[in-house]
């Protein structure tokens, strides 16, 4: 397993919606493995494969930190989305940055895991705000654009010049 290097903003990766999985490969378990170990060396709890430059609707997360508890998503879709929150996020494609960001506080997701079956469930909490974020990686989306221009433009500035 290896360590991914992960791109960081303004890096046009980000910005791009990711290509759907149709054919699940060996280099995609590889890439998923890899992806796994990227996000704890990072200490992050989701990583999107547009984030280490790889464009395809594949994520790994684990809200509890602990190994072996890790969610492998492929081809997310949300179905449902109910209740609202604001919390804090960061995101390891803007390190050192973060803001409060709405998100909804209940999901019904629809997936494909790791053998290639498709499942739905129901989440919530830290979990249901991981997937929208990783979701919106997948989507080209940031979670800068999901707070105002204004504080988008001072973390945007603090992150531009705290990388000099």
């Amino acid at each position: 397993m290896a360590i991914l290097k992960i791109r960081l903003y303004p890096d046009s990766i980000l910005r791009k919606k990711a290509l759907v999985v149709t054919e699940f490969t060996e280099e995609d378990k590889k890439l998923i493995k890899d992806m796994i170990e990227t996000m704890y060396a990072f200490e992050g709890v989701g990583l999107a494969a547009p984030q280490v430059g790889v464009s395809k609707r594949i994520f790994v997360a684990n809200p509890s930190g602990e190994r072996g508890k890790e969610w492998v998503i492929i081809n997310p879709r949300i179905l449902k989305k109910s209740g609202s929150e604001i919390l804090t996020e960061g995101c390891l494609s803007l390190p050192g940055i973060s803001a409060e960001v709405k998100r909804y506080k209940r999901l019904v997701l629809k997936y494909e895991d790791l053998s290639g079956e498709e499942k739905v469930v129901s989440l919530e909490g830290l979990l249901a705000r991981i997937v929208q974020h990783e979701t919106d990686h997948l989507e080209g989306v940031l979670f800068i654009d999901r707070i105002g221009v204004l504080k988008r433009f001072k973390l945007l500035w603090k992150f531009k010049n705290t990388r000099i």
